[in-house]
């Protein structure tokens, strides 16, 4: 199997030790994704649909560099402070993926590593015939 790390330009830093996704075989794994610019400056302060469309745009991002595109994703992951906004970043979801469907998991959680965050969004994507 084949692994490749990829940091992706034009995204901000990782805040640790961790890249934006790992490519391992034909299966992507990307990092959660936060609503910031590509200099790390929070996006949308309190417009939980404004950060949701900077994480669907930073996570195409991801999956270009990949060679992929929204229709290889096969799971998300999606952490909100507030479970009620859920249907509030519906659209924006539907706008990326367009017709297909990932497997979800939705959490509330209390707290986001980086501060005014209100969502994050991992995802896995299969990159196979």
């Amino acid at each position: 199997m084949t692994r490749r790390e990829l940091d992706v330009e034009g995204l901000a830093a990782p805040i640790s030790h961790y890249a934006h996704a790992v490519l391992a075989g034909d299966t992507l794994y990307i990092s959660g994704i936060v609503p910031v610019d590509a200099s790390g400056d929070l996006v949308g302060r309190d417009d939980v649909v404004a950060q949701a469309e900077q994480i669907f745009a930073s996570m195409g991002r991801v999956l270009a560099a990949a060679g992929a595109r929204p229709g290889h994703v096969v799971k998300v992951t999606v952490y909100l402070l507030d479970i009620e906004d859920r249907s509030r970043i519906n659209a924006a979801r539907r706008r990326f993926f367009v017709d297909s469907r990932p497997a979800s998991t939705l959490v509330e959680v209390s707290r986001l590593a980086v501060p005014g965050a209100r969502v994050e969004i991992e995802a896995v994507a299969h990159l196979g015939p």
